[in-house]
């Protein structure tokens, strides 16, 4: 499985947040592109639409097990994806900012 660390992404790197409307709400990273893992097959349209199409995926959750279900998937689909090592909790104790549903501070549920 393709990973990669929080401390190995840069700024402007294209990120997928796969966790659920409430967690997403609660925090996550800004600039992400949120699709739940729920939804995620009947909308996979918007993340073609909206990846760089030269650019790898970023795939985060709270802790890593459902975005290595959606990086396997995206890599069947020929997409260049890498599962995020232990998601958002790893990404809010390594300092990166988080902000809720309104743009304010947020928390990882």
């Amino acid at each position: 499985m393709p990973t990669v660390e929080v401390t190995d992404l840069k700024d402007g790197d294209f990120l997928l947040d796969v966790r659920e409307n409430d967690e997403w709400q609660a925090g996550h990273a800004a600039g992400a592109l949120h699709i739940p893992l729920s939804e995620f097959v009947a909308r996979y349209g918007e993340l073609t639409d909206a990846a760089p199409q030269d650019g790898r995926v970023h795939v985060i959750c709270r802790s890593g097990g459902r975005s290595a279900q959606v990086t396997m998937y995206l890599v069947q689909q020929g997409v260049d994806a890498v599962n995020v090592d232990g998601g958002m909790q790893v990404w809010a104790a390594a300092g990166r900012p988080v902000v809720d549903g309104k743009g304010e501070p947020g928390h990882v549920l």
